[in-house]
């Protein structure tokens, strides 16, 4: 179990960390073109989910992998399912239904992980 979660964490810290130098670098142009809701909402929001998205994408890896402050990655996973939630919500409203499964199946596996990291398989 411990080998499934490191890896439901890695991939999820790649995600989160792609996701969140898309949001921070691109314009809000170009950035449209590929997250539609982006238009809802000022800069310093998406910015601001790019910067939570680059957290919860480094709480998920580097504090096991380092030894310093192992006790944040379910704290990260948490953050995760908030973001990921809030984005459930905001596609929904957006009428966007398509996108909402990938959101809940990234919720999932941040709850898994949480789990996981605050139960048996802690640090």
């Amino acid at each position: 179990m411990n080998v499934l979660l490191w890896l439901f964490q890695s991939l999820l810290a790649a995600a989160f960390l792609a996701v969140a130098a898309l949001k921070i670098v691109r314009s809000r142009e170009r950035l449209a073109s590929v997250f539609g809701w982006v238009e809802d909402f000022p800069d310093a929001v998406v910015k601001g989910t790019g910067l939570l998205d680059g957290l919860v994408g480094l709480g998920l890896v580097l504090p096991a992998a380092t030894g310093i402050a192992p006790v944040l990655v379910p704290w990260a996973a948490v953050g995760g399912v908030l973001l990921a939630g809030g984005g459930a919500v905001v596609h929904l409203r957006r009428s966007e239904t398509a996108q909402v499964g990938g959101n809940l199946v990234w919720v999932v596996l941040l709850l898994v992980i949480a789990w996981g990291r605050f139960g048996t398989y802690a640090f």
